[in-house]
């Protein structure tokens, strides 16, 4: 057996600016805002039906958006999904600590 060499490169931290994607910043973001909106479904038991009503979708909708379809929803629209589930956001602006380099997007939860 052949033993192939494998390069193994470090990771960015947003797969889709590795991925060479357009706007990694917002769909990192997109998805983020995505994930904590399933882990918000699954701890509250609801099911895909449910939480479509809930936070103002039908529910084919909602399964895409789960799935990694959100490229027709805004992140406005979604932070607003995430209002639906009692969820506050808050927006900080401040200087990037790091002179000469861009700014950047991030997301926390307190999610435990």
């Amino acid at each position: 057996m052949t033993k192939r060499k494998i390069d193994v490169y470090t990771g960015s931290g947003n797969v889709f600016a590795d991925l060479g994607l357009p706007n990694p910043e917002e769909r990192l973001l997109k998805a983020n805002i995505v994930s904590e909106l399933h882990r918000l479904i699954k701890q509250r038991g609801l099911t895909q039906v449910k939480a479509a009503k809930l936070i103002g979708i039908h529910q084919p909708d909602l399964s895409l958006l789960l799935r990694g379809d959100f490229d027709d929803y805004s992140v406005e629209r979604l932070m607003k999904m995430l209002t639906a589930f009692e969820q506050d956001i808050e927006i900080v602006m401040k200087p990037n600590r790091k002179a000469g380099t861009p700014g950047r997007i991030t997301f926390k939860s307190d999610a435990a």
